[in-house]
């Protein structure tokens, strides 16, 4: 069952809020990006790897589970997201869950994906950010979503929730959204690229310690 520490779905509210970590000095901000990425026509800032802590790379690990392969994970207390391989091996991710209030757990399916999504504030939170405009269009470098966002759906409702990127990398590794699961730019692609419609997905409150590390994956490089 898909529930929430409140007990409710935030609906809308889920997308996107102010953010629960607060943002680094332009210096310091600036540096978590070195250079630039085309992907599909649309150029981004590139992710500073060398700033970020290596357990938040993607990477391969040895992972146990009686999940299907192919099944997403989201382990939100340790802030990783796993997709299941063969051989009890996982591709890891570090992401970026929801603060406090909402976190949600659950079952879910990848329904809809997006490429460079436009993002529209829902009306919940406009009350709240009135400066927020009606919508952002996909590509902008002010768009939230980054270039990916895949959406979460469960029983044919859409939950509210997606897997998306982020103009903050700095709030990966940190309970820092309003409940959706936000990835480096370069890790939102590769999600999207491994996770066809249908896709499982568990959002879990943690799991055992039971993955260690094995080998890196090369960042993926965006083409044009």
């Amino acid at each position: 069952m898909l529930g929430t520490r409140r007990e409710i779905l935030l609906g809308g509210l889920a997308l996107l809020g102010a953010a629960a970590v607060r943002k680094p000095a332009f210096a310091a901000a600036s540096s978590y990006f070195d250079g630039t990425l085309v992907d599909n026509g649309v150029t981004f800032r590139r992710t500073n790897f060398a700033k970020i802590d290596r357990k938040w790379h993607r990477q391969v690990v040895k992972y146990f589970s009686s999940e299907p392969i192919g099944t997403v994970v989201v382990d939100t207390r340790h802030h990783f997201l796993y997709v299941i391989m063969e051989n009890k091996t996982a591709i890891r991710y570090g992401v970026g869950v929801g603060r406090e209030g909402f976190k949600w757990f659950g079952r879910a399916t990848i329904d809809a994906k997006s490429l460079w999504p436009r993002w529209t504030p829902p009306p919940e939170m406009r009350k709240r950010h009135p400066e927020l405009p009606e919508f952002v269009a996909g590509g902008s470098p002010k768009n939230p979503l980054g270039p990916r966002a895949m959406y979460l759906h469960r029983d044919g409702v859409d939950t509210g929730y997606r897997f998306h990127g982020t103009l903050e990398p700095w709030s990966i590794g940190k309970d820092a959204s309003s409940g959706c699961i936000r990835m480096f730019n370069e890790d939102a692609i590769d999600l999207y690229q491994r996770c066809p419609i249908g896709t499982a997905v568990q959002v879990l409150p943690h799991i055992a310690d039971q993955a260690e590390s094995t080998t890196q994956v090369s960042q993926t490089t965006p083409v044009e």
